[in-house]
């Protein structure tokens, strides 16, 4: 299909710049650029957790839910996009809805209940929408999938003197009950934790989230940061490695604790105190919240630390040895045992290092789940994600 929005302003951009420029222009392109501003084109934003296709349907289609001809076109993460061909006979007014592929997969408003019909008064033009959830399946349920929002594209960390993504998953009912107030776990991670935006697979905590909201187990919303790409490693390590760079994780704890915690705390009903704050993450993010259980006991009374990259440094059971928690803590440690020979040795370490400090242990309640087939896989920490949420925040 002929890109005419481009050809359009390379048109422009010749004729202003190069006024001798004679481009060749056949019949058909002026003939469709002519007819171009009287397209009508809809694109939808939505959560990019959700895999399913999307189809755009209405009284133009007899209300079918899901005609491959009307399936919309993935455009990038979250959106969505349908151009009607120009000579479409519109209805007036043109009625519409948005599917997954069928009516028990219809779009939801933010409390969870079936969304009114869509009107549009024009043929041409551009139209923008945005659809907060999704009806999960064929269950006549509701759906109890987690409220996906994208707290800022650009969230600026001042620490480090960049900007990072971040999302917050509300639980499903959380705008259905205004006086209720949640715990808050955040995570690293983000790209890894649900969707598509990682060649290494998905977490799919969402669909973890929406399993325990059908046993109304563990209600917490989850904040979760994009890491950095290349920088991951250095931004999350709180130490320094001849082979690794400078440790900037003691940065990025304050920026969760100083900056993003103090914005989400005021943007949504958390219940602030520390122990209903948790830090999560996986290898380099899991040493990360194992330093943050360390350094800010007066921050995150729950940790969530599966297969910590500990061999980064030693210093981290130094660090251990002079643990004191005077309130109470709850950590879940996850290891497998196909990560590497050292994984499940060092984790035990790390947990009688902490158990042998000896005062103030008791009030420290440490889990170790280890999995003698587990990998260091995106996989196997999703499938260990809802033991955990529900072991540090129902105590289960």
């Amino acid at each position: 299909m002929l890109n005419y929005s481009f050809c359009y302003h390379s048109l422009q951009f010749c004729r202003k710049f190069t006024p001798s420029y004679r481009p060749r222009v056949t019949q058909r392109m002026l003939k469709e650029l002519d007819t171009l501003q009287e397209t009508l084109t809809i694109t939808l934003t939505t959560s990019d957790s959700d895999n399913r296709p999307i189809f755009i349907t209405g009284n133009f289609c007899k209300w079918l839910p899901d005609l491959p001809h009307y399936q919309m076109t993935k455009v990038g993460p979250g959106r969505y996009s349908f151009q009607f061909p120009t000579d479409f006979g519109f209805p007036f007014p043109l009625e519409y809805k948005y599917t997954r592929g069928g009516w028990d997969q219809v779009e939801l408003d933010r409390y969870g209940r079936p969304y009114g019909n869509r009107y549009i008064n024009q043929n041409a033009g551009n139209i923008n929408d945005f659809v907060t959830r999704w009806q999960l399946d064929k269950s006549t349920k509701l759906d109890l999938m987690p409220i996906v929002e994208i707290l800022s594209e650009t969230f600026e960390i001042p620490q480090l003197k960049k900007e990072r993504k971040v999302y917050v998953l509300l639980p499903h009912d959380y705008y259905a009950q205004p006086d209720r107030r949640y715990p808050v776990l955040y995570m690293t991670d983000a790209q890894n934790l649900f969707g598509d935006r990682s060649h290494y697979g998905s977490w799919e905590i969402d669909r973890s989230l929406a399993a325990l909201a059908g046993e109304d187990k563990a209600n917490v919303i989850i904040v979760a940061i994009d890491h950095g790409g290349d920088e991951r490693v250095q931004e999350f390590s709180p130490y320094d490695n001849p082979n690794l760079g400078k440790g900037l994780g003691n940065l990025f704890l304050k920026f969760v604790t100083e900056t993003l915690k103090k914005h989400i705390d005021t943007t949504y009903r958390t219940l602030p105190d520390r122990l209903n704050t948790g830090m999560g993450g996986s290898s380099v993010g899991g040493l990360l919240s194992m330093y943050a259980a360390l350094m800010y006991p007066n921050i995150f009374g729950r940790l969530m630390i599966f297969s910590p990259s500990l061999w980064i440094s030693r210093k981290i059971y130094f660090d251990a040895i002079h643990f004191f928690e005077p309130f109470e803590t709850r950590i879940y440690l996850y290891g497998g045992g196909q990560e590497g020979s050292e994984m499940i040795p060092n984790i035990e370490k790390l947990q009688e290092t902490l158990k042998n400090q000896g005062f103030g242990y008791s009030r420290v309640k440490i889990k170790a789940s280890l999995n003698p087939t587990g990998k260091h896989t995106e996989e196997c920490w999703g499938k260990e994600f809802s033991k955990a949420l529900k072991w540090l925040y129902s105590g289960e």
